[in-house]
Formats: structure tokens, sequence, C-alpha cells
């Protein structure tokens, strides 16, 4: 007969998950994540097959429960202006009410960069995954917000007919903004960890350069 689990695996997920989040991925000991979980090793490894696996499940709950409703509100229809500067807000939110000493200070996806995915190609593709969702997200909010600012100017957005030259010019532009707020937002959460203050100065930076491409 199997052995029955007795622990609801949400918690122990969530519990695990701010170990990792605090230590990494190299830094998180089985005696730390015991510790954390109130499992002993044994029913870790029968639950979740390894520290590798555990991370994996710690991982996919970081998604779906931090990640993806921050995301939500540039992804929604109609996500312009209003939605990034409230992405970029709520960020800075964050990052200043945690207390130094808090586990979930940056990202966990950020820092997972810094540490297992420099040597380990399925955490590589984990983070590369991350950071082209956030790219996605945030190229549907700023092609919304370009949108209504030349609506409101009222002026010609271009067809693209001719040379084409206007529509190059305004994807290079596009793909240059997405990757000035993904480098600044990715930058501060990395930064959270080490000087909340300055990781707060990157994203207001950030809204302030929503501002200045899409003035009201």
């Amino acid at each position: 007969m199997g052995r029955l689990q007795t622990f609801d695996s949400t918690t122990v997920v969530q519990s695990a998950r701010d170990v990792f989040w605090d230590l990494g991925y190299d830094g998180a000991s089985l005696a730390d994540l015991e510790a954390a979980t109130g499992i002993n090793r044994s029913s870790l490894y029968h639950a979740f097959g390894s520290k590798r696996g555990l991370f994996d499940a710690a991982v996919s709950d970081y998604r779906d429960t931090v990640i993806r409703p921050r995301l939500r509100g540039l992804q929604a229809d109609g996500a312009g202006r209003a939605e990034l500067l409230a992405y970029f807000e709520e960020l800075r939110e964050a990052v200043g009410k945690l207390p130094l000493d808090s586990p979930r200070r940056g990202c966990l996806l950020v820092n997972c960069a810094t540490g297992l995915a420099t040597h380990d190609e399925p955490a590589r593709e984990v983070v590369e995954a991350y950071r082209t969702e956030l790219a996605a997200a945030l190229r549907h909010a700023i092609a919304g917000a370009a949108a209504g600012t030349t609506a409101t100017a009222g002026t010609d957005t271009g067809t693209g007919t001719g040379t084409g030259t206007r529509t190059d010019d305004h994807s290079d532009r596009t793909d240059e903004r997405v990757r000035t707020l993904a480098s600044l937002s990715m930058s501060a959460m990395l930064l959270a960890r080490v000087n909340a203050a300055e990781s707060s100065a990157l994203l207001s930076t950030a809204a302030d350069q929503v501002r200045a491409w899409f003035p009201l």
C-alpha cells in the first residue's frame, strides 16, 4: 500500500517557494526546506521526487500566484497608459512595504537568473519564458497607449504603404520601449534585494518614461 499524504501540497509548495525566493535554489538546504514546510525530507522526496521537483513546483506556483496576476492588467483588452503606470506603481509599492528581512524581496525568477539558471538549461528556459511573457504584456499595453495618444492627437498613424519606413520606424520604437521597460522592471526586482530605495527609483523612472512617451 502506498504512503498516505497527510499535508496540504499548496501550503508546502508556497512555504518552500519563500525559501527558494530568499536563498535561491543552490542556497536553500534540505534542512531549510524541512524547517519551513514542517515536512521531513523523505516525505518531500516522496511527494516531489527531489529538491529540484519541489523547486519546479514552487516556480509554477510563483508564476500563477504572483507574476500572472500582476501582468493581467497589461494583458487586458484596451490596456494602455493607465495600465502601464499601474503596473509600475504596484511593483514600487510592493518593494517599498516589504521589510528588509522579508524572504519575498525582489523576484524569484530574476533571482534564479543569477543562480541556477547560469548553469542549468531548464532553469534558463523558465527565466526566458518569464522575460518573454513580461515583454509581450508590455508590448500589448504600449501598443494601446500609442493608439490612444495618436487618437487623442488626431494624427495620421500611417498604413505601411509606400516605402514602409514609417511602419518600420514604429516597430523599432515599440521594440525599444519594450526593452527599456522590461529591463527597468527586471533590474528593479534584482536590486530590491539589496537597495529598496534605488529599486523604487528605477520603477519610478519607468513610470516617468511612460508619461514622457504618452503624454495626456
